[in-house]
């Protein structure tokens, strides 16, 4: 059993056990480091962080993405303070994993918040009560951002939104006119080109990331590809090692004219797949097969669940115990056109129940609601995406290796948050959204007799003019002043840093995705709260040092 000894003689980075007030002191110069290398990306004109490469001697990362920033540091010196720089860190990396943007608000609205609870209660607060009011304070400004959200559609607007979040013109015209054609749950892509513009291309149909099981099964050589039009699809995951296993279900397409038969099979062995190359006849019968999409049961059941909704086949599954001894015409699904390549399969026009796909899809769209972890919540929407027909890619050019890798990552981001855009709508931009909660914060503390709610709402009353004090000190501009500015001016207006006047910000098309922000505001200041409790820190012994190649990012802002 390991025994914990509190040493007051020890220096203080050698001290395994950190008690008030050196615990908040060592927790908040770790969130201020944290929030102060993440704080000048915040804006459209931001200040770009250096980090050094982490397993090479390669120039250094330039990077304006806070959450990208967060990930990089995986340490610093001082293991007081690396308490609090872990925490943020963590925070600002589950704000970029879940909506892509807001990671720079939820760092500078995490540090205030840590900044004015510390010294309150230093000053003789509570901190338990504290915590409480903080998150009620929360809840009325996420109530705030909702009432004030409005939706967003068409090309020009979603563009307008794209721009805010990624601050490249022509990046977001092309994001603006993919999700104003594939939607919020639409597939996008987003690939590196070797040229210097961007393009696109959309899919019809939907595709899936599998190819098919032999270069022989391709209906046109020249180009590695099979095609086929009104095709009937065989819907399994049973490892087909014997072409007898076949007979019956190529007995029952035989009798019934079936001229096409796409095979969606688990495997198929070479002798099997010989067999289906000597009986092919180009005129009266073809058959292809490819491999059930998905790495592991989970994901290959998913997806022959969603082919049957989309096509009306029958799944024939393995571990039912099922063989393809009793296929019927029935258990066929059918579409307009299916097409498959080394890498992918696609199907055009499911011939599936309209209202069985419906419902089918109903059900999938109620589990994203209800999921929170991000690796679910990004399969369901892939699965969405597909079952409703819009998929795009989006090849991304460049100068230099350095700029494509820098856009590829750009585009990402701003195609996760503009999802949000469209399934939430959007607020001003600017840190203006954020702003105008304060005239409910100020009246929750002229109505509030207690000192320790009194203290939680003022603290959020400041922290929600951060955001815009750092765009504005990122552009070059003195916050108080043009904050003064915006003060005389109605609700809706804010500062355009680009033209140096104050907007009204929706006729000015500049935006925020109302689910970034509350996204931010959540984790910043539901974070900040739990901090404010820590009251010890402890420090395992004998922790293992670092590898030798496995420095901690440098940063230097530019």
């Amino acid at each position: 059993m390991q025994r914990w000894r509190y040493d007051p003689d020890a220096a203080p980075q050698e001290q395994r056990v950190v008690f008030q007030p050196a615990t908040h002191r060592a927790l908040q110069r770790g969130i201020r480091q944290i929030a102060q290398a993440i704080r000048p990306t915040l804006g459209p004109q931001p200040r770009i962080v250096a980090i050094d490469r982490m397993l090479d001697e390669r120039m250094p990362e330039l990077l304006d993405d806070g959450g990208t920033i967060a990930k990089r540091i995986i340490e610093i010196p001082d293991r007081h303070a690396d308490v609090g720089a872990m925490l943020a860190r963590d925070c600002i990396w589950r704000v970029h994993d879940q909506v892509g943007d807001g990671t720079a608000t939820t760092a500078v609205l995490l540090q205030s918040v840590y900044d004015e609870g510390v010294r309150y209660l230093a000053a003789g607060g509570n901190a338990m009560r504290l915590h409480r009011y903080l998150l009620e304070g929360m809840e009325v400004l996420l109530d705030e951002l909702t009432a004030a959200s409005v939706p967003v559609s068409g090309k020009e607007k979603l563009a307008q939104v794209a721009e805010t979040i990624c601050h490249d013109p022509p990046l977001a015209d092309l994001l603006g006119e993919i999700f104003d054609i594939i939607g919020e749950y639409g597939r996008l892509e987003v690939r590196p080109d070797r040229g210097r513009e961007l393009r696109r291309e959309y899919v019809e149909g939907m595709y899936w990331d599998q190819g098919l099981l032999s270069r022989r099964l391709t209906t046109d050589r020249e180009k590695g590809r099979a095609e086929f039009e009104n095709p009937s699809v065989l819907i399994t995951d049973i490892e087909i090692e014997d072409p007898r296993q076949l007979f019956p279900a190529l007995e029952v397409a035989l009798r019934a004219d079936i001229g096409r038969l796409f095979i969606v099979a688990g495997g198929i062995s070479d002798e099997t797949i010989t067999f289906l190359v000597r009986n092919r006849k180009p005129d009266t019968f073809q058959v292809t097969a490819v491999k059930v999409p998905g790495w592991d049961a989970q994901s290959r059941a998913a997806a022959m669940e969603d082919l049957a909704a989309l096509t009306g086949g029958h799944v024939y599954t393995k571990h039912a115990g099922q063989t393809l001894d009793n296929v019927a015409l029935d258990d066929f699904g059918r579409a307009r056109r299916a097409w498959a390549d080394r890498s992918q399969f696609g199907i055009v026009g499911g011939k599936g129940d309209p209202r069985g796909l419906r419902e089918h899809i109903a059900t999938l769209r109620r589990a994203f609601e209800r999921t929170r972890e991000p690796v679910k919540r990004e399969r369901l929407r892939k699965r969405i995406g597909k079952l409703m027909g819009g998929s795009a890619t989006l090849w991304v050019g460049g100068a230099t290796e350095l700029e494509v890798e820098r856009r590829v990552e750009v585009a990402k981001r701003t195609a996760a948050a503009m999802r949000g855009a469209i399934a939430q709508g959007v607020v001003p931009g600017g840190g203006v959204a954020l702003l105008r909660c304060r005239g409910a914060l100020e009246a929750q503390i002229e109505s509030s007799t207690d000192s320790d709610a009194r203290a939680a709402y003022r603290a959020l009353s400041r922290a929600v003019q951060e955001p815009c004090r750092a765009i504005l000190a990122n552009a070059g501009y003195e916050p108080s002043a043009v904050l003064a500015r915006v003060g005389r001016n109605g609700s809706g207006d804010g500062f355009d840093v680009a033209s140096g006047e104050v907007v009204d910000m929706a006729s000015a098309g500049i935006f925020d995705p109302v689910l970034t922000v509350k996204s931010a505001v959540y984790a910043g200041i539901s974070t900040a709260a739990q901090a404010l409790t820590v009251d010890v820190v402890i420090h395992r012994p004998g922790q293992p040092k670092r590898a030798p190649n496995r420095r901690p990012g440098k940063l230097k802002e530019l």
